[in-house]
């Protein structure tokens, strides 16, 4: 008899587990101790009526509708509790009630780690937290960056997705159509890799991804030709209202010898950039400080990268030293990931005539990968970012 009994109790135990696991499963919840109300006579009608039946009352849902919670009943259960819900029914001033009941939802946005083939090599992604904030829902949506250079393959696979012609134009052939020339030795794919490394598309198994993988890319190609004062001024100056963000690795050459920096009209680009740009919020200009370490070239020389209107961004190597190519100088900023020595790993990015390639180096690569990160500054917001790169402890000071 005893055993009977046993199995009887084992049988009841698993009856309830299986009722509970075929309301999960069916999405049919789990009852809370909560009660959506609907009462008549006002907030204070609602208070009094939960006072009577014991409940505690969370306030106004909207209108007529009043949140009730009642301690004395179970948190979780398979079943209602059918004794309160009927005392509550009977009050007159009660329209209608009900239990209320955890549903089962799921995000539809959650975010998963990119299958891009070039990703696993993306190991600059991982010392910047950028999974992180990808985890977080900042992936560049909404942001649109141009890239100011040579030209950006606009029909390249990884980029045609995000690529934005209102962000886009060509200076140096004046027409809307920034795409690169093409020679036998590429000389003109440094736009289109900088492009690469900000916004490059996620999932699509094509290369890599970037940094922004949803934001809008453009390039304006002005660096291909005669570099005037009227050219770099349109270009700091294209389509101020729609761009967010504009990014430029070049300034005078890093020779050591070289003192040279932005003339009137440029001067005036900047100006009005920062105080009207981006819906009256400032545009960002983000600029590379240098390539002239090996010549002890320094960025205090340098008129864009120590001009009050950009954000300067040095760069690190992957094991956090300090790059045989930098400039170190008071205009600096902000640091990120770039190329080291031979013995360093390099950066993944898109390259001319539709191709990928793992080998991007120097300072080209660290301004575009801190884009997504100084979005929502404001120009006086500026002196204050701060980079923090999962490793920090690593990164020598050069200063």
């Amino acid at each position: 008899m005893e055993g009977r009994w046993t199995l009887l109790l084992f049988l009841g135990a698993y009856l309830v587990l299986l009722a509970a696991e075929t309301r999960l499963i069916t999405g049919q919840g789990i009852y809370t101790n909560t009660w959506a109300v609907h009462i008549e006579g006002g907030a204070e009608e609602a208070e009094k009526i939960a006072h009577k039946h014991g409940f505690i009352s969370h306030g106004q849902v909207f209108g007529d509708y009043y949140h009730f919670q009642h301690r004395g009943v179970v948190r979780r259960s398979l079943w209602g509790h059918c004794g309160v819900h009927v005392r509550l029914h009977a009050e007159p001033q009660v329209i209608w009630a009900e239990q209320q009941i955890a549903k089962r939802r799921h995000k539809r946005d959650i975010h998963i780690e990119p299958t891009d083939p070039k990703f696993p090599q993306q190991w600059y992604l991982v010392y910047l937290n950028v999974k992180e904030a990808w985890a977080q829902g900042f992936t560049g949506r909404g942001v649109v960056v141009t890239i100011l250079d040579d030209g950006i393959e606009k029909d390249h696979p990884d980029l045609a997705r995000n690529y934005d012609p209102d962000a886009s134009y060509d200076v140096n052939d004046r027409d809307p159509d920034p795409q690169p020339r093409y020679t036998q030795l590429n000389d003109n794919r440094h736009g289109t890799r900088c492009a690469g490394e900000v916004a490059a598309a996620a999932n699509n198994g094509v290369c890599g991804v970037g940094v922004a993988y949803n934001a809008k890319i453009g390039g304006v190609r002005m660096l291909d030709g005669e570099v005037t004062d009227v050219v770099e001024a349109q270009s700091l100056s294209l389509n101020s209202q729609h761009i967010h963000i504009y990014s430029a690795s070049w300034g005078p050459e890093d020779d050591g010898k070289t003192v040279d920096g932005p003339a009137k009209l440029a001067k005036e680009a900047f100006l009005q950039g920062v105080t009207e740009g981006r819906g009256g919020l400032g545009s960002i200009f983000v600029w590379a400080s240098g390539n002239g370490g090996r010549e002890r070239d320094s960025c205090n020389c340098d008129g864009y990268t120590n001009s009050i209107y950009t954000l300067s961004i040095s760069s690190t190597t992957q094991y956090g030293n300090v790059p045989w190519y930098s400039e170190a100088c008071s205009s600096t900023l902000a640091t990120t990931y770039s190329s080291g020595n031979l013995n360093e790993k390099q950066i993944v990015t898109t390259d001319l005539r539709k191709k990928c390639t793992d080998s991007h180096t120097v300072m080209t690569t660290m301004t575009p990968t801190s884009l997504p990160l100084v979005h929502h500054l404001q120009p006086s917001d500026i002196a204050l970012t701060l980079l923090i790169p999962k490793n920090e402890g690593e990164i020598e000071r050069n200063g």
